[in-house]
């Protein structure tokens, strides 16, 4: 399982760009494999914090992606930035907040965070949000 975290800051969201690959140098959500002992919400926490040097508090589920072709879930919650500090962890290039007019949509690192963001902004933008879920093909 793969989780995540759409990190927002006075309506910018945080992107990472990637170090690693696969997708080295594309953007993405700060996420990663679940580790054993904790929950989701503290993969979403601890990932935030390991990729992009950012606190969150962690609203609710957002978004699952089941792609079984390869053998993932992916799961975004909602977030919270308790500050405006963030910084590139190890597996970041860089780290930077976007409004959404300046998301870099054609260098995103995976379909499944342009799912998400595209699902997020769309509920942001009607007010109020609710729990997509989804399967990708191949």
């Amino acid at each position: 399982m793969i989780v995540g975290c759409i990190a927002e800051w006075e309506n910018r969201i945080l992107l990472c760009r990637r170090a690693i690959e696969p997708r080295l140098g594309y953007w993405t959500l700060p996420a990663g494999f679940m580790e054993n002992g904790e929950t989701t919400s503290e993969a979403a926490r601890r990932e935030t914090l390991e990729e992009a040097g950012a606190q969150v508090s962690v609203d609710a589920a957002f978004a699952l992606v089941s792609i079984a072709h390869i053998n993932q879930v992916h799961l975004f919650y909602r977030g919270r930035m308790t500050s405006s500090s963030y910084s590139a962890g190890e597996e970041s290039l860089e780290v930077a907040l976007f409004h959404p007019e300046e998301i870099p949509w054609e260098e995103l690192s995976f379909r499944s965070v342009r799912l998400c963001l595209e699902h997020y902004l769309a509920d942001r933008q009607q007010g109020g949000f609710g729990f997509h879920e989804h399967s990708l093909e191949p």
